[in-house]
């Protein structure tokens, strides 16, 4: 991650001015130091404003993850870091919604499998066969 994009996939690079941070106060225990500090991070990315995506990229995004991402960090006491796991989270949350599943090529079975295959159902119906009572 440098200072002004992120590489998604090999195809994608997300500028970092697309991601819209918030801050607020973490929630939890706290003391004087959690009282006054908001280092809880909010990174949203809006899919359909993005220039970084293809018209078919942002269709399949909004398919599977809806039309805007959003991460949440509150994990750490430093608002940096929080920054970091929140923008990491969601080029994760990014990453998956843009992947594409390979299609599954259809594979005869081989000849030794069905072979295979057969000499077990006929071991198993022999075994079946050996239980019944003998006839008269």
């Amino acid at each position: 991650m440098d200072g002004e994009s992120i590489r998604v996939t090999r195809s994608v690079v997300l500028p970092l001015r697309e991601i819209v941070l918030r801050t607020s106060r973490s929630s939890g225990p706290g003391g004087q130091h959690a009282q006054k500090s908001e280092t809880r991070v909010e990174a949203v990315f809006d899919v359909e404003a993005s220039e970084a995506l293809s018209a078919v990229q942002k269709r399949r995004v909004v398919a599977k993850a809806g039309p805007v991402l959003r991460a949440i960090a509150q994990d750490e006491r430093s608002q940096l870091r929080n920054r970091e796991l929140a923008v990491e989270r969601l080029v994760a949350a990014l990453r998956t919604a843009l992947h594409v599943e390979r299609r599954r090529v259809a594979t005869k079975p081989t000849a030794a499998s069905r072979k295979r295959r057969l000499e077990t159902k006929q071991r198993r119906a022999q075994v079946k066969r050996l239980r019944k009572p003998p006839l008269d």
